[in-house]
């Protein structure tokens, strides 16, 4: 197996070089990162100026590159720029969940959705924990979970949230609402800085990512790329 592992923490992220040891179990790995911190920017990609691309020595002996741009420009670069083939994006370990309404922001979900436009079927991770070694661990138990029920022949898209501490389960869960509760806070002169309050109900709906996780569960919520409101589609189309 082919795989190409990115972030959107950047190449230096503490998590990346296990995430890659694991990976390495699997198949050849490649990896191409951001060069700085692309948190929120989705799936984005640059192509207004030059990026500068470099080759990079890594931890753990495998082909790497920090690109000075984003977690989508790292996944094109790596398929458009490398001439390469793979089966499988590997995008994290992220530090801090991406669930409910915040997918959208992720640039480690905007990573996997790249390669699925791609062709190439990917898998996001991501925790709460300040440290990776629980989330590490459970990542064996995660893997032979999808391929026991054969969960990338369902969905090409998996995003995947570890719970920092030892889980009590897996769930197949759906993706929930508002996580955080955001605002603009005035700084200085014109100066803005945006900041969230996470948000939790009471519910205790297991089949809600955010609150799976609450609960201790891996969350493993199948995604699509794919932006077409099919219902209406089938409704409108004969209009």
């Amino acid at each position: 197996m082919k795989i190409l592992i990115t972030n959107d923490d950047g190449i230096d992220s503490p998590a990346l070089p296990h995430l890659v040891r694991w990976a390495k179990k699997l198949g050849e790995v490649t990896v191409v990162a951001p060069k700085t911190e692309q948190s929120g920017k989705s799936q984005a990609i640059e192509f207004y100026r030059e990026v500068e691309i470099k080759r990079v020595a890594f931890p753990e002996e495998c082909e790497a590159y920090a690109v000075d741009s984003t977690p989508a420009d790292c996944v094109r670069f790596a398929v458009l720029g490398l001439h390469k083939e793979y089966d499988l994006v590997l995008s994290g370990i992220n530090r801090g969940y991406n669930m409910g309404h915040d997918i959208v922001y992720s640039g480690t979900v905007g990573a996997i959705f790249e390669g699925a436009r791609l062709g190439i079927k990917g898998i996001a991770l991501s925790t709460e924990a300040d440290d990776f070694a629980e989330p590490l661990e459970a990542l064996d138990g995660v893997y032979e979970y999808v391929i026991k029920h054969d969960l990338l022949s369902a969905a090409s898209l998996l995003n995947i949230n570890l719970p920092p501490k030892k889980s009590v389960g897996i769930r197949i869960t759906k993706q929930g609402g508002a996580f955080f509760h955001d605002t603009f806070e005035h700084r200085h002169d014109d100066m803005y800085a945006q900041s969230g309050e996470c948000l939790y109900g009471d519910s205790k709906d297991l089949s809600v990512d955010i609150y799976a996780v609450r609960e201790g569960y891996i969350s493993i919520s199948p995604l699509t790329e794919k932006r077409t409101d099919w219902s209406a589609y089938e409704k409108l189309k004969n209009l």
